[in-house]
């Protein structure tokens, strides 16, 4: 059985029991959003006769020991006949002293996030050569992708497709912004389509090399041969689709390649920066074959899934051998809670941090990661004011703006009112004396103590989190 992505072993399905009892008991204490936040992610492994619960990031590693793992040891110690002992580690941990030749535990019924580790065989050397000169890039494959709630579905329906699975709707279409993921699940797909079928055609284009390669055919009196070539694939799977929008012929030639491989029974998969309802430049007919088919959006990354794509990217430069994989939690927290508008961004940074400090990075301390990456994001982004601040927050908690300033000391206001003042130190430049002027005139210990008090609560309150992601997505544009 398998749980949250892991591929590890634990051979004594009793332990798998004694678990499930534990899980059941703990969900009862800590609620199903809590549970699901932190231990929702974790799997039970084994390793060298020892039994380990794996947590899929260190910070989560970190919540499960100073929350909830007394609890738990006095859970296993009832249920479990044998006395055993149980470890904690994060995924990283467990990794990097075990081999990845097990099969994981079920945990909870729906995994918050997925790191998918696996070993899959390699791809022959000549499909693998094709699939280079085709623009397939090998670094993105579904091993090396982090999936949980904000792209789980397309994530389950990506790896469907690479199966050849039958029940297959026709096309898939994944849409979200730049930096989402999308060109990874393509890739992903085509080399896993190309492993499990090596017989099968698999074609994989961006819109733009269609495009192009199209306009070429056209000039040379190739397009016979353009549409043979497409038309006979199994797979096709084209990359940013809006990139057609405004050029017709190219639509057209789109519509009929879509319509011809649907009708043969072949599969298509597309991805566009919106729902295939928004592409309103794309002639109708081809919008509304690409609704037909089953639509799939991919959402902004949560924060556990920022923070797992950080350290899942930390093991890959450690696999490398180009440091420890290890990084102080607050530098890896900041990074996760600063850099939210892509997976690229957020890579970004920590490519940054490490080109700057390289196998000092496990040194690096919070104030040092963000001098170093203060001039990346203070280029291009767009002032936000404490004003503005205090607008947005009374708005998402149906308050009243004074009430950011007001005396009023009801957790409905108090609450809020801390978050937006730790919203404003995060964000603007203002210092502490001049973000408690801003809120009434109160001084710097009060906003200091709002800072560090909805630092705290953040870890243990997933809805404050997610609150406090929502609202610096929205200041931030």
């Amino acid at each position: 059985m398998t749980s949250g992505g892991y591929v590890g072993a634990v051979t004594d399905t009793q332990a798998g029991l004694v678990w499930d009892k534990t899980c059941l008991a703990l969900k009862r204490e800590l609620g199903d959003a809590t549970f699901g936040s932190w231990l929702g992610q974790a799997a039970l492994r084994e390793h060298a006769g020892e039994v380990c619960l794996v947590a899929a990031t260190g910070v989560a590693r970190d919540w499960i020991r100073r929350h909830a793992w007394r609890r738990i040891g006095e859970l296993w110690a009832q249920n479990d006949p044998l006395g055993r002992r149980l470890d904690l580690k994060s995924k990283m941990e467990f990794d990097t002293v075990s081999a990845a030749d097990t099969q994981a535990v079920p945990v909870a019924a729906t995994p918050a996030l997925r790191v998918v580790d696996a070993e899959p065989a390699a791809p022959a050397p000549e499909t693998a050569r094709q699939a280079r000169q085709q623009g397939l890039q090998e670094r993105f494959s579904f091993d090396t992708f982090v999936a949980g709630p904000a792209n789980e579905f397309a994530f389950a329906v990506a790896r469907r497709v690479a199966t050849w699975a039958d029940g297959h709707f026709n096309p898939v279409v994944f849409h979200g912004p730049y930096g989402f993921g999308k060109t990874h699940l393509l890739n992903a797909m085509a080399w896993e389509a190309m492993r499990n079928a090596p017989d099968k055609r698999v074609v994989y284009l961006t819109a733009e090399r269609f495009t192009s390669t199209f306009v070429r055919a056209i000039q040379d009196k190739q397009t016979a041969a353009f549409k043979a070539d497409l038309r006979n694939a199994d797979l096709l799977l084209i990359d940013d689709v809006h990139f057609v929008a405004g050029k017709p012929s190219t639509q057209e030639e789109l519509f009929h390649t879509l319509i011809a491989l649907v009708e043969d029974g072949r599969r298509v998969v597309m991805t566009a920066d919106r729902a295939p309802t928004d592409l309103s430049e794309l002639e109708p007919r081809l919008r509304s074959h690409l609704q037909a088919g089953l639509v799939c959006g991919i959402e902004p990354a949560d924060y556990n899934l920022r923070l797992g794509i950080l350290e899942r990217k930390l093991a890959t430069l450690a696999q490398q051998g180009k440091f420890l994989p290890s990084a102080r939690p607050e530098v890896l927290q900041f990074l996760a809670e600063r850099f939210t508008d892509s997976v690229r961004e957020l890579e970004g940074a920590l490519n940054t941090l490490v080109a700057r400090v390289g196998g000092d990075l496990a040194r690096l301390t919070l104030d040092e990661a963000q001098a170093i990456l203060r001039p990346h994001f203070a280029c291009g982004e767009k002032r936000v004011t404490v004003d503005q601040i205090q607008k947005a927050v009374a708005e998402h908690y149906g308050l009243q703006q004074s009430d950011m300033t007001s005396e009023r000391r009801a957790r409905a206001v108090a609450r809020p009112r801390q978050a937006a003042m730790w919203i404003a130190k995060q964000i603007t430049t203002r210092s502490l004396p001049d973000i408690g002027r801003r809120f009434g005139g109160r001084d710097h210990t009060t906003v200091l103590h709002a800072v560090r008090r909805i630092e705290a609560l953040k870890v243990d309150d997933p809805t404050l989190a997610r609150d406090l992601d929502v609202l610096l997505r929205k200041l931030r544009g």
